[in-house]
């Protein structure tokens, strides 16, 4: 029977090693085995019955993906490394965290949802434009608020030569000029709330993302870190399904060398 082939750089990946960006850099520095032989190229697919050595270390089996909820503070980029030395959504997790990347961003000054998973491969689905997800807004703005032109954003807009799609818009009642908006997005350019109500003339004073796709932030507090059942999140990615027979078991996390606390649809603290 023929085995499934992958990528040698997604498999490294999947292992918990590095993101599969990493993996490619670490095989063009020769890093990399397999089955004895020193790689120097990430075009090779690999099987089950290959061994692979990454630094001379058998490379471990792959992991049962995984997926959290934190809610972003203000103040806090969402990128492993800042060269202006700003502090990090991955600062801010528990030292015995495994490896994880972000699933879309929010920037310095907005907070909210973000979603935090050991699997590259959710990552890239769960942000592709074509996936459809609706990514969900509380904002606060000031200024005029026009309801005909709110209404008309569902039509999309171009600003400076860039289109943006549709974006849906609640009206809450205004209080003096500051107005709670529902906006809902359904491609996520970069910083586009922003820019959209900038070019309308308002003033965005508090963004806050309340939902990603089916994952929401429900009665979280800044901060707060909690995981999300494999049972939950797997029906949300097709190439997860199959697999919903086979569900991990939760990790307890801690930060430090603290006595250890489970945050499995639980809240964490950052220390003060």
């Amino acid at each position: 029977m023929t085995q499934n082939k992958e990528r040698i750089a997604k498999r490294i990946a999947a292992a918990g090693l590095c993101s599969r960006r990493e993996a490619e850099r670490w095989i063009e520095m020769g890093r990399v085995s397999v089955d004895g032989t020193i790689i120097m190229s990430p075009a090779l697919d690999v099987s089950a019955s290959n061994k692979i050595f990454v630094d001379g270390k058998i490379l471990p089996e792959a992991q049962k993906p995984q997926l959290w909820g934190y809610y972003k503070p203000t103040g806090v980029i969402t990128t492993h490394q800042d060269p202006q030395g700003r502090p990090t959504v991955f600062e801010q997790l528990p030292d015995n965290m495994p490896r994880v990347i972000s699933i879309g961003r929010l920037d310095l000054n907005s907070e909210g949802l973000i979603l935090l998973t050991t699997d590259s491969s959710m990552a890239r689905y769960a942000e592709l434009p074509s996936t459809n997800w609706p990514r969900r807004y509380r904002v606060r703005v000031y200024g005029e608020v026009d309801p005909q032109v709110m209404e008309d954003l569902k039509n999309g807009i171009t600003i400076e030569g860039i289109n943006y799609g549709q974006i849906d818009v609640d009206m809450d009642e205004p209080k003096g000029r500051n107005c709670w908006l529902f906006v809902t997005l359904y491609e996520g350019k970069n910083r586009e709330i922003r820019r959209v109500m900038q070019h309308l003339g308002l003033h965005v004073n508090r963004l806050i993302r309340v939902a990603y796709g089916a994952f929401s932030l429900e009665k979280k507090q800044p901060d707060d870190l909690w995981e999300i059942p494999f049972s939950v999140f797997a029906k949300q990615f097709p190439h997860l399904r199959k697999n919903l027979e086979d569900q991990p078991k939760m990790q307890s996390i801690s930060r430090g060398k603290s006595q250890p606390k489970a945050v499995s649809n639980a809240h964490h603290r950052r220390k003060k």
